[in-house]
Order: structure tokens, then C-alpha cells, then sequence
């Protein structure tokens, strides 16, 4: 289903068009003809392990109501995929991106996604609630971001959840520079200049803060990519700081970072580092802001948040008892190495999503034991029952917890102290 609510006489309203003109000259991410291998990967244990990171304390639903708010050239399509018992709709600025979703849709037999040509601040003339909204990569390209999230918390069901990516600024570092240099010297958004620029950026000095991320980002992999990191008419990052008030002032509630440990003192190099006790002292979002610093190359962030007047929400908390309730689930991106390991280490975990080396996890034989038992059903209880052995799992659960090697369903526990 195609549909196109056209928005007038507001600065936000021209800037959706200069948007959406850029995106119908470089479509982004650049379109794929085929999702397959993409279904095929999404099995109900990853489903269960997606939903828990968004809702540990609810009961496993598989029809939830989505938001893909900027849904680009294929993203509405995947999440319709992945999640074929719910009821998707993607919106989008760009003509082009619209199009390549309805060919996905088609293609693929997706009854479940409807489609609408929409800026994000205008969604509410949709006329509906979402309980999980998707806005990754959109919210800082817009003239009022602030805005832009306003909106999405008025269509977020109050026991909703949010997936929120937005730029971060020391990693982009050398984006910004470049950024600055396209635009005094005049380079536009034709073939021909893109071209030109990708064939420029090989004299770039090796120490160019650029580097880093040309040897590596998948955006400077093709032209489309280029164009969209480096010519944007719109870009803003956010500072960890910047980014908890702009939630806040938004009417959200921090919930998770999607990948924690990046952001965590307990983990990788500054576990042991002489400043772990200073880092220890702070309050949490000062322990965020300060580790992103330390970091010094993160290029965004992606996060779980909450509407702000929503319902309490069970927290992962290992202080007390309740975590013998908790079930693990393994996160599909873990993997287990067996090889060249350290003294007394009989495997380590490491997590394919996190893009520094210093966060791996190793474990002795005792836990890797403990990590072999997870199956998604039991609890860390019932895999380990013995009053001994339940102090050893404690500290591992914990630290699986942290290096974002396991999600929990917290639904059982949380329903045990409701009784």
C-alpha cells in the first residue's frame, strides 16, 4: 500500500524535501534486489533474544505492532521479515526508498508491511500507536531533531520501546573535517563529483583523522555510501551527554545501550586500569560520558529508550536474589573461540558487533560449562542449582551480562514477586 501525505509551510517540511531530493539521487543504504539469506537468518531463538533486549521483563510476543521511521531502501522490509506475525509500516522523505521497499514487499509476499511516503515529524497523520518504534540513522539529519522525536514519542505506546541510532562526534572526526572541506571548495552531489571525490580521497595524508574510518566504515564501500557521509545537507552527532538530554527533553527514558560494554568501565582495558576506582565513583551517565572519552572513536550510538510516563520496568539487578529467576538467552552475534587461549582460559567470548579488541571475555572451564547449559528455557537457577556452584554463576551471568554475551527474560521472575 503506497500513500503520500504531503506537508506544507514548514521550515521542517523543506528541509524533508532537500532531504528527500538526495536520497532520490543516492539512494542509502544502496538498494538490494533479494532478502532471502536475510530470512533465513532469523530464527525464533534470535527473535526471542531481540525481544528481550527491548522487553526482558514481558512475555515473548511475536505481533507487535513496528515503526520504521526513515525505513530507507530495504529496513522496514527486513524488520516485516523478521518479524512475519506483525504488523510493520515503513515511512520515508524519499520516493526512491519507497519504491525499493514496495519492490522488496512484493517480491516477498510481505502482506505484513504498509509503506507511506512521511517525514518523521509529521507520522501522527498516520493515526496510530506503535508498541515498537525503529529510528536508526534519521534523527540527526534533520533540521529539528528535536522535533523529529517528539513525534515519535507521541505514536510510541506508553509501554512502547524505541531503537534509536544517532551520530557520535570524536569518531567523526575526520567526517566533519571533510565535511568542511567539500563545502569550501564547492563540490556538489553529481556523479561526476562523487566520483571525483572518491578518487581524491586516496591523497588523504595516512594520519588524516579519515583514515580510520575509510580502511573500515562499510559507508565509504560504494559511492551512494560516500555521498551520504560526506555530502549530506543535513548532520549532527551527539556527545553522550547531549544525547541523554535530547532524550530527556523528548520525554524518554534511557533503557540500554544496544551494545553496553562499549560504554562500560567493568569492561575490556579499563577493568583494570588505575582509574577504574575514580570511573566507579561517578553516576552512571557520567560513567558513559567519561568512557566515551576515553574511547575517543565511537561514530554513534544506538540505544534502547522508554517513553518517560510509561510503567516501571524490571531492571537486570544482581544485588539481590532475583537473578536465580533470571533465563539467558545467547545473542546470535557471540561466538566462542577454543584457540591460542591465555593461561588457565578454556574459551573466550567475544561479540561480533563490538568494534573494539579489548572487549573479549575469557572463562575457565567451570563457566564455560555454566555458558554450554543456556538453552533460552531454564533459569540461572535451574542451570545451576547447587548453592556453590551458584556463586560462580553469579559472577559469570553478570559479566556475560556486561560484555553483551546474553540477554535474560526477566518475565518469570518478574511474575514470581507479583504473586
Amino acid at each position: 500500500m503506497l500513500t503520500d501525505h504531503e506537508a506544507h509551510g514548514s521550515g521542517a517540511a523543506r528541509v524533508a524535501q532537500e532531504v528527500s531530493a538526495f536520497y532520490e539521487r543516492h539512494p542509502y543504504p544502496p538498494p538490494v534486489d533479494d532478502l532471502e539469506s536475510y530470512r533465513k537468518s532469523w530464527s525464533e531463538d534470535r527473535r526471542r533474544a531481540e525481544a528481550c533486549l527491548f522487553w526482558p521483563d514481558e512475555p515473548y510476543r511475536e505481533d507487535r505492532s513496528i515503526l520504521v521511521a526513515g525505513c530507507g531502501t530495504s529496513q522496514a522490509a527486513k524488520h516485516a521479515m523478521r518479524w512475519p506475525r506483525a504488523k510493520v509500516v515503513g515511512i520515508d522523505v524519499s520516493v526512491t526508498s519507497i519504491e525499493k521497499t514496495e519492490a522488496l514487499r512484493r517480491k516477498h509476499g510481505l502482506d505484513n508491511l504498509e509503506l507511506h511516503r512521511l517525514p518523521v515529524e509529521s507520522v501522527a497523520e498516520l493515526g496510530r500507536t506503535f508498541e515498537h518504534v525503529v529510528c536508526t540513522g534519521v534523527l540527526h539529519h534533520m533540521t529539528d531533531p528535536d522535533a523529529g522525536l517528539r513525534a515519535l514519542h507521541d505514536v510510541l505506546e506508553p509501554g512502547g520501546a524505541v531503537h534509536l541510532m544517532v551520530y557520535a562526534p570524536y569518531g567523526r572526526a575526520g567526517v566533519y573535517l571533510l565535511q568542511d572541506y567539500c563545502r569550501r571548495i564547492g563540490i556538489g552531489t553529481t556523479a561526476d563529483e562523487i566520483k571525483a571525490l572518491t578518487a581524491s580521497l586516496r591523497a588523504l595524508p595516512p594520519d588524516h583523522p579519515l583514515m580510520p574510518l575509510l580502511r573500515s566504515a562499510p559507508d565509504f564501500k560504494s559511492e551512494a555510501g560516500i555521498a551520504d557521509a560526506l555530502l549530506h545537507p543535513q548532520d549532527r552527532a551527539y556527545a553522550v551527554p547531549q544525547l541523554l538530554d535530547f532524550l530527556r527533553a523528548g520525554g524518554f527514558a534511557f533503557g540500554r545501550w544496544m551494545e553496553q560494554a562499549t560504554y562500560l568501565p567493568q569492561c575490556g582495558g579499563l577493568a583494570s586500569s588505575a582509574h577504574r576506582p575514580l570511573l566507579d565513583r561517578l553516576p552512571v551517565e557520567q560513567r558513559y560520558a567519561a568512557v566515551e572519552l576515553f574511547r575517543g572513536s565511537m561514530v554513534r550510538h544506538s540505544l534502547v529508550a522508554y517513553r518517560d510516563d510509561g510503567p516501571d520496568r524490571a531492571h537486570v539487578d544482581f544485588a539481590g536474589d532475583a537473578w536465580l529467576g533470571y533465563v539467558p538467552l545467547r545473542r546470535p552475534d557471540t561466538v566462542m573461540v577454543q584457540e591460542r587461549l591465555q593461561p588457565g582460559a578454556a574459551a573466550v567470548l567475544i561479540n561480533r558487533h563490538h568494534s573494539y579488541t579489548d572487549l573479549y571475555l575469557p572463562i575457565t572451564a567451570q563457566q564455560k560449562a555454566l555458558v554450554d547449559a543456556i538453552d533460552g528455557r531454564r533459569s540461572i537457577g535451574e542451570i545451576a542449582p547447587d548453592p556453590v556452584l551458584r556463586r560462580v554463576a553469579r559472577v559469570l551471568f553478570e559479566g556475560l551480562w556486561w560484555y553483551d554475551q546474553v540477554v535474560f527474560d526477566l518475565s518469570r521472575a518478574r511474575a514470581r514477586r507479583q504473586m
